[in-house]
Order: C-alpha cells, then sequence, then structure tokens
C-alpha cells in the first residue's frame, strides 16, 4: 500500500470521473489520499469527500494566493472545519513570492494564523513554499517550540534549504517534477533527506510525471514516481513503498502503524535476520532504545525465536543475494540459533554476512571465530573508535575496560576464518577516522563509514 499524502480531487479537473480515478488508485495500490483544502470553499469540498469516501482525509487550510481573500468570519468557519473527524492536517498554507497574488504581507499574517491553528488542534502543516524560503523558515522557527511538525510539499530547492526544513523536524514530498530530466538538482537535494523524512505526493492535477507528463495527474501516477526515488535512494520499489507509508502513519496517523517482532525483513535484496533486542553494549548513538524502526520495519521483539522458527520465517531464501544476521540487538548473544540457521542457509547456496560488535568471545565466555568457519562469507565488525578510553566512553559496554582488547582480538580471529572482513565506525563528531583507517591497514582489513541516524 502507498498514501498519496497531497491531492486536489476536489478541483473542476475530476467531476466527471472521480470515481475512474479512485479506482485506477486502488489499482496501482494507493490506500489511502488526503485531499488538500486551498480556500475554503475547497476546504468545504475536502471534508465532504472524507467523509464520502474511506479511503480519502482532508486537510483544511487557504493558500497564500488567497490569503488576503479571508475575512474574519470566513476564517471562523475554516476553525470549525478542523474539528471534523477526518481533517488530518492544515493547510496548504505557507508563502508563495513567485506569483505574490496576494501581497507578502497578508501571506504572512496567515501562515502564522494557520500555524496556530495546528498547534491548537495537534495537527501537522501541510506548507507551501515558492521563492520565500527565508521568510518561511523565520516563520516556521517562531512557532517550533516542540510542538511544531508538518511537510514541506513539493520541495523544489536546493539542498541547504532542504536541510534547514529537516532540522525544524519537517518532512519533504516531492512531485512529479524530481522524475523530469532536467531535474538533476532536484534530485541531487533528495539526497540529502533522510528517506526516513520523506512523503509521496502527486498534487494532482498538477505535475504529472515524466511518462504522463503534460496531462492531467492523478494518485495511480505515484508508480512512475516511487522508481526515480528508489534509484535516489538506492532501495527498492518496495522499500520506498514501505517506508513512505509507514512516514505517513507517523505523520497524519493514516493508515495502520508498523507491527513489532519482525524476526525476518526485506531490504534491497537482502534478507535481515532479527534473532535478539539484547546487546552488551548501550553505544551513544544506537537508537534501539529510542526508535526501534529500520527502513519501515519494526523490530522490537516480543520474544526471542528459536532457530526452527527462524527457518521457518525465512522461508525460500532463494530471492535475495545475501542473508544478513544483523536486528536491533547483537546477533552473538544467541550464537547456537545463528550457527543453526546459518547451516541451513549454506546448504541453500546463501551467501551469508554477519554484522556485529565484536565481542561475541566475551559474551559467549570463549573465542567463537572458529565456530563461524564454513558459515559466514562476510563479517562486518564495529570498530568505532581508535582507542580503548573511546570506545568505552562512547559504546558503553558491560565489559568494560575488557572490551576493547577482546574486539581486537576478535577481528585478527575473524580475519583467519571468514573470507571477508571489514570494520566500521559511526561518522560520530570526535572519532579519528584517520586513525580508525589505520587500524583496519595494520589488521588488513577493510573499512567503512557508516551515516550516523541513517539504518539499514
Amino acid at each position: 500500500m502507498i498514501i498519496d499524502t497531497h491531492a486536489h480531487l476536489d478541483f473542476p479537473e475530476y467531476k466527471i470521473d472521480l470515481d475512474a480515478v479512485l479506482s485506477r488508485a486502488k489499482e496501482a495500490h494507493v490506500g489511502y489520499i488526503i485531499n488538500v483544502g486551498t480556500s475554503l470553499t475547497s476546504s468545504k469540498k475536502s471534508v465532504a469527500l472524507a467523509n464520502q469516501f474511506k479511503n480519502i482525509y482532508a486537510s483544511i487550510g487557504i493558500h497564500p494566493h488567497d490569503a488576503s481573500k479571508i475575512s474574519e468570519q470566513d476564517w471562523q468557519t475554516l476553525q470549525l472545519f478542523a474539528k471534523e473527524s477526518k481533517v488530518v492536517a492544515i493547510g496548504e498554507t505557507g508563502l508563495d513570492y513567485y506569483r505574490n497574488r496576494s501581497p507578502r504581507e497578508e501571506q504572512q499574517r496567515m501562515f502564522h494564523k494557520h500555524l496556530d491553528l495546528a498547534k491548537d488542534h495537534n495537527l501537522p502543516v501541510i506548507i507551501h513554499c515558492r521563492d520565500a524560503s527565508e521568510d518561511c523558515l523565520n516563520i516556521l522557527n517562531s512557532h517550533k517550540n516542540g510542538t511544531l511538525k508538518g511537510v514541506v510539499h513539493c520541495f523544489s530547492g536546493t539542498k541547504e534549504t532542504a536541510e534547514r526544513f529537516l532540522d525544524l523536524g519537517l518532512y519533504i514530498s516531492f512531485t512529479g517534477t524530481i522524475t523530469f530530466p532536467n531535474a538533476d538538482a532536484l534530485r541531487e537535494a533528495a539526497k540529502t533527506v533522510p528517506v526516513e523524512r520523506i512523503l509521496l505526493e502527486t498534487d494532482s492535477p498538477f505535475l504529472a510525471p515524466q511518462g504522463k507528463r503534460g496531462e492531467r495527474n492523478e494518485p495511480s501516477y505515484l508508480s512512475f514516481t516511487i522508481p526515480t526515488l528508489a534509484n535516489i535512494y538506492g532501495l527498492s520499489i518496495k522499500d520506498i513503498e514501505r517506508i513512505t507509508t509507514f512516514n505517513a502513519y507517523k505523520l497524519f496517523g493514516i493508515g495502520e502503524s508498523e507491527q513489532g517482532g519482525k524476526v525476518a525483513y526485506a531490504i534491497r535484496n537482502s534478507l535481515y535476520i532479527n534473532l535478539t533486542n539484547r546487546c552488551s553494549n548501550m553505544c551513544t548513538f544506537c537508537m534501539r532504545e529510542t526508535y526501534p524502526i529500520v527502513k519501515g520495519h519494526h523490530l522490537t521483539l516480543q520474544r526471542e525465536p528459536t532457530a526452527e522458527e527462524v527457518i521457518q520465517t525465512i522461508g525460500n531464501p532463494e530471492e535475495y543475494e545475501e542473508v544478513v544476521f544483523c536486528g536491533y540487538g547483537e546477533p552473538t548473544e544467541r550464537l547456537d540459533v545463528l550457527i543453526t540457521v546459518a547451516k541451513f542457509l549454506k546448504s541453500r547456496g546463501k551467501r551469508v554476512r554477519l554484522d556485529t560488535n565484536g565481542l561475541g568471545d566475551l559474551i559467549n565466555g570463549r573465542p567463537i571465530a572458529q565456530e563461524l568457519k564454513g558459515l559466514i562469507d562476510t563479517i562486518c565488525i564495529s570498530l568505532n573508535a581508535e582507542t580503548a578510553e573511546k570506545y568505552e566512553e562512547i559504546c558503553k559496554s558491560v565489559f568494560g575496560k575488557r572490551a576493547y582488547p577482546a574486539l581486537i582480538q576478535f577481528i585478527k580471529d575473524a580475519k583467519r576464518v571468514v573470507p571477508n572482513v571489514q570494520v566500521s565506525l559511526v561518522d560520530i563528531p570526535g572519532i579519528d577516522e584517520e586513525k580508525c583507517k589505520q587500524i583496519a591497514r595494520e589488521l588488513g582489513v577493510d573499512f567503512r563509514i557508516r551515516r550516523y541516524n541513517v539504518l539499514g
């Protein structure tokens, strides 16, 4: 299922064939649509559509083009709409200095009023910003106070501007314009936006994607945009669908929450195995306790699965290029299960990777590298620091001062029995990257950097 978070199906372009448009959306797996109000009349129609169709929700607001046309009585009427049960957002609102159809002062005044209304009802805002980034950001900054939430829709700015919106905690959505051949700058800007902070939108009837360019846009055309996003993020189409649907749930409360307890979960063409949520470290950068979501998968286990249950959950692994032991805990905490499942996978000819904190020897009370021989093709070990003191400060291992020396020894042992060994660090401030690279060179293993807060 996917969600179109911004459409205008109340517009005259859909007067004749709305049912057919919705039917095509269903065929394209568009589960929900947010119909976005742009005027008092449009907001009223948006609420009516939401009440008529189960899969449509409403946003109510005044577009900046009409900011100077709203009376106080009109605004009071709009405030009443905000109480409707299927209204999930306020907007679209914001600033448009490209057209300047309303005086800038009036646009700013109405933007403030919308942000106050959203706060009063604990709703997200849908933000329109065109050629007005500085003023838009300044106004949003004045309203953050821990309550600001929303999305900058139809983003067309620079990567620097995107980062500033992200710093405010906002989501960003891209229309079909991101598929245009001449949209390289926009695609580069998109690369700076974490996939966990993007949403799908069509802005129907406008901005149809390449392949339908020049036609009336409609929600089913999200299927033309998703492959471009998948290419930008190096993910699969299914990944983009799952992640953006979860993002929409988080922001708007639409759809169903991702269920916890996933034992096996796919990202790209790899299958990941989540054996446990236990870990001997409490790393300062780890989000296991605060945000147990990886690329739209909820990994909080209700209980630890048996080896038989893991194998049953995997099913036929043939469709995956690689199977990875890497959940929201340390896989070697359950070494016996890991070995049993790895034997099953190797019997099926699968390539197997283990992502580990490298403390399996201490966890199991014995050297374990030899037990992985012939079962693990690649092992990625979290180095995370260039000294024992810094490791203890960052990773807060239950093993204290014993942890770092044991980690280094495990890397040496793994190199003897595992074909491909690499060590990694998370790019947080205070880590000497060059010294970590030097340690990897001295150990004769590969080295890679993992981006902070980028999981999966």
